[in-house]
């Protein structure tokens, strides 16, 4: 079988990442592990699975992994995310697949992913399949210059896979709702950088935007089938539709000022 790299960047990872490096294990001829600062046991964990560690300031989301693709030897690269636990099924399938002789013209494969919260699994409301293209041959595939939801632009066919990785980010509700404060903030900054619409920043946007996300993810998409944590997940994820809309405007509204104080 061709040989994979396991790439991860991380910083104080060491909640997540020794599942993370054990589950990937059987697949990996080498691990690459670039380190932006960590102060929590996360170089020992690394280090204990025998990792290449390479330590580099944060670029940034896309900057900081294709640095890291950029440091991997394998044919195939595996770009996980420390909080991206491949099960057992997922293992056996990429290694049958990249074991196959029906590989021409296919570059890359997209890996569903399914969302925990703690321990419970959310499995509708949009958040599953999530499929993202993590696993390319080597010089196939670089992630896409974005400050966040950042995504792999591969150069040739994808192939989905079948089996799931477990998405294990947030400990909590409050963490995902961090987190969308964090992702809410960077998406305007991005939408700044890279060029947006009027109606984007529009009160009326701001109005309906947010209403449709959620009773297009919570009724269309099925998220009432996971509970009062699936209306809690919604509810969140319509108001960070809204914080987008908010922080953008609010970066324009700054931006035409500073310009208006030039001389």
């Amino acid at each position: 079988m061709a040989s994979i790299s396991v790439v991860i960047v991380a910083q104080d990872e060491e909640r997540t990442l020794g599942d993370v490096l054990n589950a990937a294990r059987p697949l990996a001829q080498e691990i690459v592990l670039v380190d932006s600062g960590s102060t929590d046991g996360t170089l020992e964990i690394a280090r204990s699975f025998k990792a290449r560690i390479f330590h580099q300031q944060w670029l940034g989301y896309s900057a900081q992994k294709n640095f890291a693709i950029d440091l991997a030897a394998g044919d195939w690269i595996l770009s996980l995310d420390a909080d991206e636990i491949l099960t057992p099924e997922l293992v056996a399938e990429i290694e049958a697949r990249l074991a196959s002789k029906d590989l021409a013209g296919v570059e890359g494969f997209l890996i569903p992913r399914v969302l925990y919260i703690g321990e419970t699994a959310v499995r509708h409301g949009g958040f599953y399949p999530d499929a993202q293209l993590r696993l390319f041959r080597r010089g196939k595939g670089r992630f896409r210059d974005r400050l966040v939801h950042e995504a792999v632009i591969l150069d040739g066919k994808a192939l989905p896979l079948k089996n799931a990785m477990h998405h294990r980010a947030y400990k909590d509700v409050e963490g995902f709702r961090q987190a969308m404060e964090k992702y809410a903030r960077l998406s305007a900054r991005e939408a700044v950088r890279s060029g947006f619409s009027r109606w984007q920043i529009s009160n009326l946007n701001e109005l309906l935007h947010p209403v449709w996300t959620f009773i297009y993810r919570y009724v269309f998409r099925a998220g009432f089938l996971d509970g009062v944590l699936g209306l809690k997940l919604n509810t969140i994820y319509s108001d960070y539709v809204r914080k987008k809309i908010r922080y953008l405007r609010e970066a324009d509204r700054e931006r035409q000022q500073s310009r208006g104080a030039e001389p």
